[in-house]
């Protein structure tokens, strides 16, 4: 049997943690209220959940310079090589896994046999069960994911300048958006989280897009390292992955959407799976829901940070209603869809972080309008087969939304191509 000449590359070393200079600890005080969603100020306190303290706080702030040590050292091998050769190597094992690649070459092998290999804590049944809830909260829960988790999350500075630099102002937040949410549905896909299923093919995509950028943004000559750490920590993963998966049926609650207690702990658990395929370390992947809203407060208060950066991309992404693809009376339901949207941010945040954002409040009519009819679904979802149900008109309204938003035609990593060269 003869080597592949990929093999004999040697493995460098993981830069990303090593001979950096460490980020300022966020410096406000722990006690000082800042611009979260205010359904996690109440749901916080009510889970008996604490603000950051400043061990934590520091803590979270020293993560801000660990990166993702296992995709990292891929992505190190995988420009050694020459990303040309390396990338196809990639995709033919996330297709068939990494035996389907002859004479694997050592790095590539050593990361697909890790996250190949399904931990024994993972319980399928119950990964499912939350995939069908995720589902079943419809558009109203991507219209969370949206207007509260990602809008919001545009008031975390250190992670807009990682934006800026992969071309966000550019590109535009609806392609940012859909390629998120694209990741999003394909994890909640029945038994998308599988090996070689949908969402966990998906989920190592996004994890090498990851690491690509970290490497190419850390090397640019203006990226400070002392002042944001580096590009796409821990902390920041942290942040994303709950906001992503988690916030949504947080935010849900205020609209009326409501689940079985264990029903949110398999919300937890999918997304404790998710993140372990991600590359988020070990202490923020949340072993039950509380655990999931711990890991959102803390991160949503040692993250916000705004600056000038906050504007710059929120002000576009709240007129991106403005271009959405309505086949009847389009300029009429984009003028009602940036109305509904920015009541649901305003709802959700609150008119200081409106002003923060650089964004009209508007009276939260849609989240008002919404919650008994979402009350009306929630009990009908309890019934004999009303989950289901409930998923499979849930996943029809989101496709539905991301056709409006974006089109059909919606690839993940496509913003990001001209670093990934993919």
């Amino acid at each position: 049997m003869t080597t592949s000449p990929l093999a004999a590359s040697a493995r460098p070393a993981n830069p990303s943690a090593q001979d950096a200079p460490a980020p300022k600890i966020p410096a406000r005080h722990p006690d000082r209220l800042c611009s979260i969603p205010i359904g996690l100020r109440v749901v916080g306190p009510l889970l008996g959940l604490r603000k950051p303290t400043r061990e934590l706080f520091t803590h979270l702030g020293e993560l801000l310079n660990v990166g993702d040590p296992d995709a990292d050292r891929l992505v190190d091998w995988m420009h050694s090589v020459g990303m040309s050769a390396a990338r196809p190597l990639f995709e033919r094992a996330l297709e068939g896994g990494i035996d389907s690649v002859p004479d694997a070459p050592a790095p590539l092998r050593e990361f697909f046999e890790i996250y190949e290999k399904v931990p024994g804590w993972v319980n399928r049944e119950i990964i499912e069960e939350g995939a069908r809830v995720m589902r079943s909260g419809g558009a109203d829960g991507l219209y969370i994911a949206r207007d509260v988790a990602l809008l919001g999350g545009y008031q975390f500075s250190g992670f807009n300048q990682t934006l800026l630099r992969t071309g966000a102002l550019e590109k535009g937040s609806n392609r940012r958006f859909a390629e998120t949410t694209q990741w999003a549905t394909d994890v909640i896909t029945e038994n998308g989280l599988r090996p070689q299923g949908v969402g966990y093919k998906s989920t190592l995509r996004v994890r090498l897009i990851h690491a690509i950028v970290r490497r190419h943004v850390a090397r640019m000559d203006d990226w400070d390292p002392a002042e944001w750490g580096l590009p796409i920590n821990q902390t920041d993963m942290a942040a994303t992955l709950v906001g992503a998966l988690v916030s949504p049926s947080v935010g849900a609650i205020m609209m009326g959407i409501v689940y079985r207690p264990s029903e949110y702990d398999a919300v937890a658990h999918l997304t404790r799976y998710t993140g372990w395929l991600l590359g988020v370390d070990d202490e923020f992947l949340p072993r039950d829901f509380r655990d999931a809203i711990r890991v959102l407060y803390h991160t949503s208060y040692v993250l916000s940070t705004p600056d000038e950066t906050t504007r710059q991309l929120s002000v576009p992404m709240g007129d991106d209603p403005d271009q959405w693809n309505y086949r009847r009376f389009p300029k009429l339901r984009r003028k009602i869809a940036r109305s509904q949207h920015l009541s649901i941010t305003s709802g959700f945040l609150g008119p200081s972080a409106m002003h923060t954002l650089g964004l009209p409040f508007v009276f939260p009519w849609y989240p008002l309008m919404r919650l008994p009819i979402n009350l009306v679904r929630s009990v009908a979802a309890l019934r004999p087969g009303g989950r289901e149900r409930a998923a499979i008109r849930g996943m029809a309204e989101q496709r539905e939304f991301m056709r409006i938003m974006s089109g059909d035609d919606v690839t993940i990593g496509h913003s990001a191509k001209e670093i990934t060269g993919h």
